[in-house]
């Protein structure tokens, strides 16, 4: 969601009764302005409830690719709730991003971080303590780790493994796949005290996203068969300096499909160049630009306001729990 979600997104969400994000990820240079921009958006039109001395959204970094000191710059106005931090260059550099963003909000903005290992989850827990660990599965849109396992397994297995460590503090967040009530309801039956969309609000009203990728999203359909897991997007876009156990899930397209008949990747590049000058073009079955998205992309059907897509996720999740409630309760 890198530049996607910018402030009404994050405002829609956050309204809505979720919580919502600006994805800075790794471009801080407008993050100031993007702040000041909410604030303005929220006087005019307060969420009840809110805190007065933070932002009622959040802020996410992808943290092997800026600075903390711009982060603390960016600020110094204004303070989100939370941060969320993703891929450092190694996991002990949260420990320092942790300690000033605590230091410099006075403990107002509490500290989310995603992982998407067993082993990342006990050593970010220890070292960092957060508020929250963000569990990313492996049918997760966009960057994470190349090897990795689902949410259903993914994460009881990270709760078991903080709980056998004493580590009961930390709420548990899924992510990874998750489209609509149904995944929702299963990760909460699986322990996460929250979920995370990203692939499902790309099909929103307020993201910052292009027609023609947003178009593709909603068209798109069996996504464990028509998107990959692949360092190739990168490659295409110059943004090469992931960490080597990171690749991106983006749906296949004539780029993909090129590279795996043979096609060099400088003749690649230079079509993938090519198709950013095409506009909406670009993108689809017949494009070749980026198109990141998780596995359950099919479940994507249209194109709604954000905070429709909150309130019908959490009903229809509320629906399902209360639906199994009663029959299974004497088992």
């Amino acid at each position: 969601m890198r530049l996607l979600a910018l402030t009404p997104l994050a405002v829609a969400v956050s309204r809505a009764g979720g919580f919502g994000f600006l994805a800075a990820g790794t471009d801080v240079s407008g993050l100031k302005n993007e702040l000041r921009r909410a604030s303005e958006v929220l006087k005019s039109s307060p969420i009840p409830g809110a805190s007065p001395d933070v932002l009622p959204i959040g802020v996410g970094f992808i943290n092997w690719a800026i600075g903390l000191d711009s982060v603390a710059q960016a600020f110094s106005e204004h303070l989100p709730t939370a941060v969320w931090f993703f891929a450092p260059a190694r996991n002990e550099d949260l420990l320092e991003w942790t300690i000033r963003i605590r230091e410099m909000s006075k403990g107002r903005t509490k500290v989310w971080v995603q992982v998407g290992s067993v082993g990342d989850a006990v050593q970010v827990a220890t070292l960092c303590r957060p508020e929250t660990i963000v569990v990313q599965g492996a049918d997760a849109g966009g960057h994470g780790l190349a090897r990795g396992a689902g949410i259903i397994s993914l994460l009881p297995e990270v709760a078991d493994a903080l709980q056998e460590r004493g580590i009961d503090n930390i709420e548990l967040i899924a992510a990874g796949g998750i489209m609509e009530g149904r995944g929702a309801a299963a990760c909460l039956a699986i322990g996460a005290q929250g979920v995370v969309m990203g692939t499902r609000f790309l099909a929103s009203q307020e993201a910052n996203i292009a027609k023609g990728y947003q178009d593709h999203i909603i068209r798109a359909t069996d996504g464990g068969a028509t998107t990959v897991r692949t360092r190739l997007y990168d490659q295409l876009r110059g943004t090469t300096d992931w960490p080597d156990n990171y690749d991106g899930r983006s749906i296949i397209n004539q780029s993909f499909l090129a590279a795996k008949d043979g096609m060099d990747i400088y003749e690649n590049k230079r079509l993938y160049n090519e198709a950013t000058t095409r506009g909406d073009e670009g993108w689809g079955e017949r494009g070749r630009l980026t198109t990141y998205a998780g596995s359950g992309v099919g479940l994507v059907k249209k194109v709604m306001p954000a905070g429709d897509i909150v309130e019908e996720v959490r009903a229809d999740a509320v629906k399902i729990l209360s639906k199994f409630s009663g029959p299974f309760s004497k088992l």
